[in-house]
């Protein structure tokens, strides 16, 4: 998700199949909330206004500088944009102008992507603490220490946090006190991002192993070894954990018992995270590559070479799908050719963020971006 391992609310009557998503049939949120969206998967099917027949009308709305490079993928909620950066700061920006609405300072640098859930932004930070701060003033309402940074992004349900941390644990922390529920530890870091579906905690550990554990209690439920650490975060559809490994590969397992249901090989580490969209599985490659695989069978259905690492963790919303690399590309889902890109001055590692007819994501320029329609 990042290269330090080498590494407001819409609602809109469209359907949206249980089966694909964590959301409910007729209920469709715009925003993006968090790392993941809602629905596990990077993918938002509530976009209607970008598309394969117009996205490559996007143009520069605006862009933000902060004061180092930015890492962090942008969370939407309710018309604001929080993000952070290696300047130490958490950013709230306004949606539609980019103008700073407010800045909360940390000791290091942050990487992490916030989550935002009832009024709270939930992040991490290289100053080892886990953050809740009040979403519209940016007060700090609790902030919990682990032992080491915290790279890993947050995710919220049914009011827990669950966080990874570089000191080995994964975390359930109560959202609104910040109190230990309980935690998890593994014999090294957890970069990984935790997804939560069905009450089961999955997320992915430096020292080679995919884990789902009880999100209740922080039992293991089972463990899948892969040849090499970690760094994606799961995706969950379908009864199938996608998720890729610094072994090179993409894999799909059961997400019941860890049982592999299929594994594709790249040329170099995968650390993207997996977007899953219409029985498709899309992540980068530090082989300088995009993949689109078939989600049942892992069989390649197309890749577009970048020419640079793709760390950066695709998005799919509307027949599109976006990523960062070197530039930042939106891509045809079905097919793979290129629709549109843009050229920062540096890499882009943060991933983008899909949500009212608007792309949102950070560059390691040190800038902000959001593309739109004129």
């Amino acid at each position: 998700m990042n290269r330090i391992s080498r590494v407001a609310l819409i609602l809109c009557a469209c359907f949206v199949s249980v089966a694909w998503g964590q959301q409910p049939a007729g209920t469709c949120t715009n925003n993006w909330t968090e790392f993941h969206r809602p629905n596990m998967q990077r993918w938002n099917p509530c976009e209607k206004v970008l598309g394969v027949n117009n996205v490559g009308n996007l143009s520069l709305k605006w862009s933000f500088a902060t004061g180092s490079g930015v890492y962090s993928s942008p969370a939407v909620a309710n018309g604001v944009v929080y993000v952070g950066s290696e300047d130490r700061y958490l950013y709230a920006l306004n949606a539609r102008t980019g103008v700073k609405l407010w800045s909360y300072f940390t000791v290091f640098e942050l990487r992490s992507s916030p989550a935002v859930a009832n009024g709270v932004v939930y992040f991490g930070s290289w100053d080892n603490n886990i953050y809740a701060l009040n979403a519209k003033t940016g007060a700090k309402l609790w902030s919990y220490s682990t032992r080491y940074l915290v790279d890993s992004s947050p995710a919220v349900a049914n009011g827990v946090v669950y966080v990874g941390s570089e000191d080995g644990n994964v975390y359930a922390l109560n959202a609104k006190t910040g109190a230990r529920l309980w935690s998890f530890h593994t014999p090294n870091n957890v970069f990984s991002s935790p997804a939560v579906a069905n009450g089961v905690v999955y997320v992915g550990g430096i020292d080679g192993n995919v884990y789902a554990l009880n999100g209740k209690t922080g039992a293991k439920l089972w463990s899948y070894a892969t040849g090499n650490g970690v760094d994606s975060s799961p995706a969950v559809a379908n009864g199938v954990v996608y998720v890729g490994s610094e072994d090179f590969n993409v894999y799909a397992l059961n997400a019941k018992t860890g049982a592999k249901l299929w594994s594709y090989a790249t040329g170099d580490f995968v650390q993207s995270s997996p977007a899953v969209a219409n029985g498709m599985v899309y992540v980068g490659s530090d082989d300088f590559n995009v993949y689109a695989l078939n989600a049942k069978t892992g069989a390649k259905l197309w890749s577009y070479a970048t020419g640079d690492y793709v760390d950066s963790s695709p998005a799919v919303a509307n027949g599109v799908v976006y990523v960062g690399s070197d530039p930042v590309y939106a891509l045809n889902a079905k097919t793979g050719a290129k629709l549109w890109s843009y050229l920062p001055s540096n890499v882009v590692d943060s991933s983008p963020a899909v949500a009212n007819g608007v792309v949102y994501v950070g560059s390691e320029d040190g800038n902000v971006y959001s593309f739109g329609l004129k």
